[in-house]
């Protein structure tokens, strides 16, 4: 079965190629539209890539070491639930889960009336930027990444999955994170292909891309919204450093088209309600699926350090190549829309707060991509290029959020021609602001500065998102924006005090010894030693009893270990007391020269607030798929009603 795949995998590269070529030439024709086996070479290539990756999804379930892939990324050990997903826990499977995210939303797409609605123009466009992604991925995919190398003879065990990726982050994070970068890729070559068509005078009365592709685009956003919470939790819970966000150029990464996107819904918006910012639209979109493409060159092109990084495995020149040649054709097409040259309204607008929004993002999205690239871009200059540290980004990305913030709590009282839309409500927020700055300075000593306008914001930004669905009495169906903000500013809350007020301690404690972390008393009960039931690792563990107030809170089991199949390491397994407010955090780092457990011990305030608005925010766009669903379905039944009437 394992040459199959390979052969499925060429012949989608030879369907793309020829696909892309098709496209080409019914558009130099620029006669009649020949749009069937342009749609049928897509649905092939969707079952090419659905049977390649069931064959890859069996050669994991079934042991079958001679695919190099399995044996290189399981073994016998391994559960389950671990060795299924370990087909994205490398690179040519991560490339290979990502075309097939891609190939599923593309046929979705191709089922929908909102694309059969299109000019046949429109489609051929779409479908040719689309076929040219495609034939991307099938070059990487039988080139340097192939999934279904054949190892002879067959290896009776394999090499075993990386203990970091044995966490239950790691069936969720990638696959959202991948979700949410095939699903952008669609409303993005829809884009660029409507503004070329719309430039040629064809598709004028057309469905716009954006509302074409709402759905796609919420779900999108709401799955790499997901991935990147999800691999924050990871990171707090899995490498036991007590943070869970380094900055790292890998984490980096995955923001970077979560910036591009979320500017790229706020153009939306005004290009919705106030006719404009249509080349910033489109501009943006399609940046946010190449800005994807430039993230995996980050993580896969051997660039900078990273602990999550793959190995280049020699993409790394195709990828940038990608990168570039695709955002220079995206400005060469926007260059070409038609400039209906309306002026932007002032920041007393309501526009104006809403494009000075999607300017902070990508300003945000810009600095922390150049950042990144700051140990290749200094080698210019130096022999010894240096990245810079956490320090840099908190110092400039975390105000710029708090101006994000800002806008957001004023934003709705803000009216669309000028000025104020509810005075009242506007000072109520304003009020809510300055007496929660008055509250955390005297009464919690919030000096930080950042920390405590942010935290000030947040509040008066729950406060305004509230009060503005009560008094507006808005539908159901406008939910989704109202929770997305008042969660994003429940976040805003996690961070402005877990990061900068979390206290840590690194102690060498005896059994029976007691010491005091914040307002925790803590104690260390007893050391175990053991092996996992199925032998995968030898652990050593130290169960501490956490105490507050002189009353018993809870118990942490945190552990070293060392697996089998990596004995060269050994690997820390945190432990928590989930609170709402201060959460006590342990990490085993070992054993001294004395036999006492050393361990680094942290409390985190209100850190799980982060967890609680990811989780909402991630959910909520799901309120308006639903609804345009149920209005859709509500406006052609009345259609069919009243044609069957007439």
């Amino acid at each position: 079965m394992t040459p199959l795949a390979h052969v499925l995998m060429i012949l989608s590269l030879t369907l793309a190629v020829a696909g892309s070529l098709y496209c080409i030439l019914q558009l130099y024709k620029a006669k009649a539209y020949s749009i069937g086996l342009l749609e049928n070479i897509n649905i092939i290539i969707t079952l090419c890539y659905v049977v390649a990756s069931c064959i890859l999804f069996f050669g994991f379930w079934s042991y079958d070491f001679s695919i190099k892939y399995v044996h290189d990324y399981s073994d016998l050990s391994l559960p389950l639930f671990y060795r299924l997903t370990a087909f994205w826990g490398g690179q040519a499977g991560s490339l290979l889960f990502w075309a097939l995210c891609l190939v599923l939303c593309g046929a979705y797409f191709q089922s929908t009336e909102s694309y059969k609605s299109l000019s046949l123009e429109t489609r051929i466009w779409y479908l040719l930027f689309y076929f040219v992604i495609l034939a991307f991925f099938g070059a990487l995919l039988t080139t340097h990444n192939n999934p279904f190398e054949i190892l002879n003879p067959a290896p009776s065990d394999g090499r075993g999955l990386n203990p970091l990726l044995q966490n239950p982050g790691m069936i969720f994070h990638p696959p959202l994170l991948l979700l949410g970068y095939g699903g952008f890729t669609i409303p993005a070559c829809l884009a660029l292909a409507q503004a070329l068509s719309q430039n040629n005078n064809t598709a004028q009365e057309e469905m716009a891309w954006h509302i074409c592709t709402k759905p796609i685009i919420l779900i999108a956003w709401l799955l790499l919204t997901a991935g990147i919470v999800l691999g924050a939790w990871w990171a707090y819970m899995e490498l036991g450093w007590g943070g869970y966000w380094a900055w790292d150029p890998v984490e980096n990464a995955s923001t970077i088209p979560w910036f591009f996107g979320t500017a790229a819904i706020h153009f939306g918006f005004i290009e919705q309600y106030r006719n404009k910012a249509q080349r910033f639209h489109t501009l943006f979109m399609a940046l946010t699926c190449i800005s994807a493409f430039f993230a995996t060159w980050l993580v896969r092109g051997n660039v900078v350090d990273s602990v999550h990084a793959f190995g280049s495995g020699g993409v790394g020149p195709m990828l940038l190549n990608f990168v570039i040649g695709t955002a220079l054709v995206a400005f060469a097409v926007v260059l070409q829309m038609p400039n209906k040259g309306t002026p932007f309204s002032g920041l007393e607008t309501k526009e104006g707060f809403l494009l000075s929004g999607a300017v902070v993002l990508i300003t945000i999205s810009i600095i922390i991509g150049f950042a990144t690239l700051w140990p290749v871009i200094s080698k210019l200059w130096s022999a010894n290029p240096v990245g810079l540290q956490a320090n840099f980004y908190n110092s400039i990305i975390l105000p710029l959020l708090t101006v994000i913030l800002a806008l957001a709590a004023f934003a709705p009282w803000i009216s669309w021609q000028q000025g104020l839309s509810h005075t009242k409500n506007f000072l109520v927020v304003l009020v809510t602001f300055i007496a929660f700055m008055g509250i955390f300075w005297s009464v919690f000593a919030v000096r930080e500065p950042t920390a405590l306008i942010a935290a000030s914001l947040s509040l008066a930004c729950i406060v305004s998102w509230i009060l503005f669905f009560a008094v507006l009495k808005y539908p159901f169906y406008k939910l989704s924006p109202i929770l997305v903000h008042i969660s994003f500013a429940i976040m805003a809350l996690g961070v402005a005090f877990s990061g900068p007020y979390k206290v840590e301690k690194e102690v060498a404690l005896e059994k029976g010894q007691e010491i005091q972390i914040d307002t925790f008393t803590v104690k260390l009960n007893e050391l175990y030693e053991g092996r996992e039931q199925n032998g995968r690792y030898d652990f050593l563990e130290a169960e501490l009893l956490v105490m507050k107030d002189g009353k018993k809170i809870g118990i942490t089991q945190a552990q070293r270990r060392i697996y089998a199949s990596f004995p060269q390491n050994a690997y820390a397994e945190a432990s928590t007391i989930f609170s709402l407010g201060k959460e006590f955090y342990a990490t085993f780092l070992g054993l001294d020269e004395k036999t006492r457990a050393v361990m680094r011990l942290s409390v985190h305030p209100l850190v799980n607030w982060l967890w609680i608005g990811g989780t909402i925010m991630s959910l909520a766009p799901f309120i308006t798929v639903y609804a345009c669903r149920r209005r859709k379905k509500t406006a052609q039944s009345t259609a069919s009603s009243n044609s069957h009437h007439e």
